[in-house]
């Protein structure tokens, strides 16, 4: 049965080049933001622009004004993951169908909010990309657009980092280079080798 790997972490923290190393190594990523963003440009956008009306342009839902309706706003942000979520779970069972009726010994589930909705039990392991919190914040007020005040909203949403860190059966430091991250996914598929999946139940024992 194909063991699940439960990718997390909180933003900033490099968990897509830390997916694109398992990549390598062959193992299937579902990644839940592109997901996402499929989506918006796909059927969700219907749905969304009926609960958040103008943010659709061009049949595709425009993400900053779709930020813009949502930010500071719980009970709107509560509206559009409503929305999201389970057409996001469907894609997932669906990919990890693939995987299953291929043979995949391992599978990883990116989900940035994975533990903030409860994902892990879907998972048979935890792993957690993390880095020095001024690393994580240098890194995000690099990006477009980005202010102090959606940083602090963003984080404010999310488990505290060494909270993650304590949950994990996993651990991958950032912080020290691609290099590095490279020798701590090769570690963890080491360790995850032969390892049968369990249906996210008696999940596997930590290694942090």
């Amino acid at each position: 049965m194909t063991f699940i790997l439960g990718l997390t972490g909180s933003i900033g923290m490099g968990k897509s080049t830390t997916s694109d190393l398992f990549r390598e190594r062959g193992v299937p990523v579902h990644d839940a933001d592109a997901a996402v963003h499929g989506l918006y440009r796909g059927r969700a956008a219907a749905p969304i622009e009926a609960a958040f009306p103008g943010v659709v342009r061009d049949g595709a839902v425009d993400r900053q004004r779709l930020s813009t309706a949502v930010l500071g706003r719980p009970e709107a942000l509560g509206r559009l993951e409503t929305i999201i979520h389970p057409f996001v779970r469907e894609e997932e069972e669906a990919f990890l169908r693939r995987c299953r009726a291929s043979g995949a010994g391992l599978a990883v589930l990116d989900i940035p909010l994975l533990l903030e909705t409860s994902g892990e039990a879907r998972c048979d392991a935890v792993l957690v990309v993390s880095a020095p919190a001024e690393v994580q914040r240098q890194r995000v007020l690099a990006r477009p657009a980005m202010t102090e005040e959606k940083l602090a909203a963003i984080l404010a949403r999310q488990v505290p980092d060494p909270e993650k860190r304590r949950r994990a059966h996993f651990i991958v430091d950032t912080s020290r280079g691609v290099l590095a991250a490279r020798r701590q996914v090769g570690s963890i598929l080491i360790a995850l080798a032969g390892r049968p999946g369990r249906g996210g139940q008696n999940r596997a024992a930590n290694h942090a």
